[in-house]
């Protein structure tokens, strides 16, 4: 993990340096898209990620960073076209149901939905029709229904016992659920100590990624736990503040789509585990064990850094241009002043 922390940290500082409208003059997004779809391709008809010299690989979450670059991208040249069915929504629906529908076929439901909802709303956000949103998103209801009825039981039986807790509230469905809740009751309002929880050891599933939360909620209570909500939060709240600052429409949608893409996963995490919504694969970002998730964490928050960097430098060469204007006009009126008065030779000084 230590590992790909470092290259993850490589990888961010490299895209903080580098100027996002590259993604579009060189045309990367579009390289970044399609090595995407042929990397799922790949993982789909070999059925094992392991293939980059024994480390594995997770194609799902390389294809959050990259849909979420690419649709920026795309959004932004097409610009009110958008509106347009031909232009807008047809190809957003054929974008988002190829990499949307090549993640859920591999069992992860989860990053499929993510990638429809970062679609959703990078294209609200530039401009598309409520009546396309609407559209859009009940097809996808429609895609998903059907694929769990056909292809995922375990998916079908997931969302069966979230309904079992909601329709009882003395009854928790799912049974990962119920042991994060013992976590959590554990831990009382200030946890038993870091590094001390017994959850992980005998009780929890997947303590080291799904289940996090409920070992962050062992260990360090009730407050540590919102400490890490309020965390998420003040990360949003600052991406939107990035976005906003933003030079162009570029940047807004580059920053906007990654730090809702990072929050959201973090909320849906936190809300599994609290019995809010059903057992899914989401990672808590910077948490979860995972080289995959970190690397491509890492690099959104590289390229929102980016962006920052960006519209400060621009900020600045405005400032000194007003200063530099601001000179140019005094020395103007002092050249353009009456001349001072001069004492005749031979006055006497008193």
């Amino acid at each position: 993990q230590l590992l790909w922390l470092v290259l993850g940290l490589g990888v961010a500082i490299f895209l903080y340096f580098m100027d996002y409208h590259r993604w579009a003059r060189n045309r990367l997004a579009i390289l970044a898209i399609a090595g995407t779809i042929a990397l799922l391709v790949l993982v789909l008809f070999i059925g094992d990620r392991s293939i980059f010299g024994g480390k594995s690989v997770q194609p799902s979450e390389l294809a959050k960073l990259t849909i979420v670059i690419y649709l920026a991208v795309w959004l932004e040249a097409k610009g009110d076209l958008i509106k347009k069915f031909h232009f807008g929504l047809i190809p957003l629906a054929v974008i988002l149901g190829l990499v949307g529908g090549l993640i859920a076929i591999q069992t992860d439901v989860s990053a499929a939905v993510t990638i429809f909802a970062l679609g959703l709303l990078l294209f609200y956000m530039a401009g598309g029709s409520l009546m396309q949103i609407l559209i859009l998103l009940v097809i996808s209801m429609s895609m998903g229904a059907g694929l769990v009825a056909l292809k995922k039981p375990e998916v079908y039986q997931r969302i069966a016992d979230f309904w079992v807790g909601i329709r009882d509230i003395n009854t928790i469905g799912s049974e990962q659920i119920t042991k994060s809740f013992t976590a959590f009751m554990d831990g009382g309002w200030f946890g038993v100590g870091l590094g001390r929880g017994v959850a992980k050891l005998v009780l929890l599933p997947v303590p080291h990624t799904d289940s996090i939360f409920a070992v962050v909620g062992e260990e360090l209570g009730f407050v540590g736990s919102a400490i890490l909500v309020v965390l998420y939060a003040l990360l949003l709240w600052r991406g939107m503040i990035i976005a906003k600052k933003a030079l162009d429409g570029l940047g807004t949608l580059l920053v906007a789509g990654l730090v809702f893409w990072i929050v959201f996963e973090a909320y849906v995490n936190i809300a599994v585990m609290i019995g809010l919504l059903p057992v899914a694969g989401n990672p808590l970002p910077f948490m979860s064990q995972g080289g995959s998730n970190l690397v491509v964490t890492l690099s959104a928050i590289g390229i929102i850094l980016g962006v920052a960097r960006m519209a400060e430098m621009e900020r600045r060469k405005q400032e000194r241009r007003s200063l530099g204007a601001v000179v140019d006009l005094r020395g103007r009126d002092r050249r353009g002043s009456v001349p001072g008065f001069s004492r005749p030779s031979g006055t006497k000084r008193y």
